[in-house]
């Protein structure tokens, strides 16, 4: 297992200073921002994927500083009635899941998508309750005749080109938690998986532990961001909270960096759960916390992380 950092967070810097950022701080892999929802400040995926030459400075680069490549992200919504929108984001898709092959890199990461409620529908539509029964026949509209044909679609692309997506389960979107995360893997493909960000999962009021053992060998891809509750907000409001995040005094809960939302106790045991089911691949540094810097956030996250880590490694070599 190695820590890694999603570079979309040094977005103010070039990619060298970006990959040497990540390497200064002891991380051992990058994940790459390449379209959709997380930008190109770094790589634009349609823009290079038939640029030999490109293509050929990102891998020196990187490869120089001993690093190497956790995935490439593309967060978007391919599903989007808007058909401008899903179309550039599956062009995006697309364009990264051809990079990725060219680059060697076998994990591709995005969101499933949400659609409209109807054909006619000019924004995505979420669904969160089974009542008005309205709710449970947009819900099925949506993944059989929307999600599970475009996911099927693009398993078989992305057979072909011999990659792996890893869908990040994200409110807002049809995988949203464990057991939709399952389903699409189970009617859509089994090369289909999971980008694992317990941050998301933390004020649904999920155990993370327990969806890791669930999930399994579903995980291809682990994001490291942290949760933090005001008890008081959440005691009047509620979980399901729209306030802009900018505003944590009112908010119920927001995203923290890792460590200042649930302690070290919580962190060895997800590291060491992953372990157990199979999981020896990045753990990746994402920053969306409102109260620090980037730069204070991620090198207090590379701290933590890295002395939990390494002592995952010595365990190992113990047992062996």
């Amino acid at each position: 297992m190695k820590l890694g950092v999603f570079i979309v967070l040094f977005g103010q810097q070039s990619f060298e200073e970006a990959l040497d950022s990540a390497k200064n701080a002891g991380c051992l892999a990058v994940e790459i921002g390449t379209g959709a929802f997380p930008g190109t400040s770094h790589v634009n995926a349609q823009a290079i994927v038939n640029d030999d030459a490109a293509i050929e400075r990102i891998r020196e680069a990187v490869q120089s500083r001993g690093l190497t490549i956790s995935a490439l992200s593309c967060h978007g919504n391919p599903l989007h009635p808007d058909q401008a929108i899903a179309k550039s984001h599956h062009d995006d898709f697309v364009a990264t899941v051809q990079l990725a092959e060219k680059l060697g890199v076998d994990t591709v990461i995005t969101f499933s998508g949400c659609p409209g409620e109807s054909v006619n529908s000019k924004y995505p539509s979420w669904v969160t309750c089974p009542w008005p029964p309205d709710f449970l026949t947009v819900l099925e509209w949506q993944w059989n005749e929307i999600a599970i044909p475009y996911w099927k679609e693009q398993s078989a692309f992305l057979r072909k080109h011999g990659v792996k997506v890893a869908i990040e389960a994200h409110p807002g979107f049809l995988v949203y938690n464990t057991e939709t995360a399952v389903r699409l893997r189970r009617e859509a493909g089994d090369n289909i998986g999971v980008n694992f960000d317990p941050s998301h999962l933390f004020w649904q009021g999920m155990d993370p532990i327990e969806c890791v053992k669930v999930l399994g060998d579903s995980i291809y891809h682990v994001h490291a961001k942290d949760t933090k509750f005001d008890k008081r907000n959440t005691a009047i409001n509620g979980v399901l909270d729209n306030k802009n995040y900018g505003e944590i005094l009112e908010r119920s809960w927001v995203f923290r960096t890792v460590g200042y939302g649930h302690d070290d106790e919580f962190w060895k045991d997800l590291i060491s759960t992953l372990r157990l089911v199979g999981y020896d691949g990045t753990i990746s540094i994402e920053h969306e916390d409102g109260l620090m810097s980037v730069n204070e956030g991620f090198t207090k996250a590379a701290n933590f992380l890295n002395g939990l880590i390494l002592r995952e490694k010595v365990g190992e070599m113990w047992w062996a």
